[in-house]
């Protein structure tokens, strides 16, 4: 017989939100930095001589940057959220920084600018796993899912200022920039402005890291739940457990497909809509407003999950259905010569953003599902090997449009 023993009383603390706060900007530093050059793919051409291939695989770094994603899982199970947030914030100062370094041979600096985007993907696994058990340590069950949904989707959000701030910080090459004259638009003004947005960013991350540095705990006092404070299952039986799981396994796929391709679509989208001739700045604000769209709503759905338990699978068929109807409409919309379908400014916005607002927000409810249908798998673990299966789906896309444009 077993000693029943008295069920603990959960306590949270005012510091959750603080601790929330660094490992949000960490996310939304690390996405900013994977999302520099996409969006101003064009002056890179002029300024650095960077070919399409060399801004494919400047995106390409961020699921690259997944393949030692196992080793920070088990990290952050042993050591803590305190070890594994510090050592990757030091990846993204080292990383921010090399992309700085002022070398006049443009390729040194443009091995520079991928070595420090190497860097910074290695920071993805963190940023985009910890989300989950960050939550379940520090924040109670009914606040749990919005904590999730913020510190997950800060990281898009970060990919979403990148769309923002370099078309409207980088004059274009072909004059499209509404800020600037095209008089200003030479070759060594487009390296300043650039140079500007990559000192700018290093001095953000290095900012947040020594925020981390003086205050960042691997866990709270107390636990906030019986659930926080439970044993979980060791690295070895976690994995055993999740492959062997055919639910698990089913919702992984469902998740990671749609999010990876995506994921890798946002990138390079400038490089995509190019052909079908959309501006820098169009296809800037096309991907902001769909990722922005896409953390709005899934906070708020997040926040409806907290409060109405049981409904997670019947929101996610929602919203991917909605995302099925707007990829479809994007797809025939740029079919011109088949479908016949007016191709302007307005369907490309509404079709593009309709599909990041119902992808993104998906992303907070797929990972309490997770957590919720693998338990006691820790969190980690769980969404470590999820956002890897989706890398891997982004990595082959980048993959195939590294090659179509060579």
């Amino acid at each position: 017989p077993v000693r029943r023993l008295p069920p603990l009383a959960g306590r949270v603390y005012g510091r959750r939100w603080l601790v929330l706060l660094l490992f949000s900007l960490l996310g939304f530093a690390q996405g900013l930095v994977w999302n520099s050059w996409g969006p101003i793919q064009n002056s890179a051409r002029l300024a650095f001589g960077f070919s399409g291939w060399d801004i494919a695989l400047l995106v390409f770094w961020g699921p690259i940057g997944f393949a030692p994603c196992f080793f920070f899982m088990w990290l952050m199970d042993k050591k803590g959220l305190r070890v594994t947030v510090l050592l990757t914030s030091s990846l993204m100062v080292l990383g921010a920084g090399l992309r700085c370094v002022p070398v006049s041979d443009l390729e040194i600096r443009k091995k520079l600018i991928h070595g420090g985007q190497l860097l910074n993907g290695l920071a993805g696994p963190t940023v985009m796993n910890a989300a989950p058990f960050l939550s379940t340590t520090w924040f109670s069950p009914d606040e749990r899912a919005t904590a999730t949904a913020i510190a997950s989707l800060l990281n898009y959000l970060g990919a979403a200022g990148a769309f923002l701030v370099g078309p409207l910080v980088v004059p274009s090459p072909n004059g499209t920039s509404h800020l600037l004259l095209a008089s200003q638009s030479s070759t060594e003004h487009i390296k300043d402005r650039i140079e500007a947005v990559l000192y700018a960013e290093f001095g953000m991350v290095s900012l947040i890291f020594s925020a981390a540095l003086a205050y960042f705990p691997s866990r709270p006092p107390f636990p906030p739940s019986v659930a926080a404070a439970s044993q979980r299952l060791s690295y070895r039986r976690s994995f055993c457990r999740l492959l062997s799981n055919f639910r698990f396994l089913m919702i992984a796929l469902a998740y990671a497909i749609p999010l990876g391709v995506f994921s890798g679509w946002s990138g390079v989208l400038d490089l995509i809509l190019t052909p079908v001739h959309v501006s820098q700045v169009d296809a800037g604000w096309i991907g902001f407003w769909s990722i922005v769209g896409g953390c709005v709503v899934g906070i708020a759905m997040a926040r409806f999950a907290d409060f109405i338990r049981g409904m997670l699978k019947f929101i996610l068929l929602l919203l991917l259905s909605g995302a099925t109807l707007a990829s479809t409409w994007f797809t025939l919309t740029c079919l011109t010569s088949v479908t016949h379908l007016p191709l302007t400014t307005a369907t490309l916005y509404t079709s593009c953003i309709l599909l990041g607002i119902f992808l993104n927000s998906s992303v907070p409810i797929f990972f309490e599902l997770f957590v919720e249908t693998v338990y006691p798998v820790p969190e980690g673990i769980t969404c470590g090997v999820v956002t890897f299966l989706s890398n891997v789906f982004m990595g082959v896309l980048l993959f195939f449009l590294t090659f179509y444009h060579t």
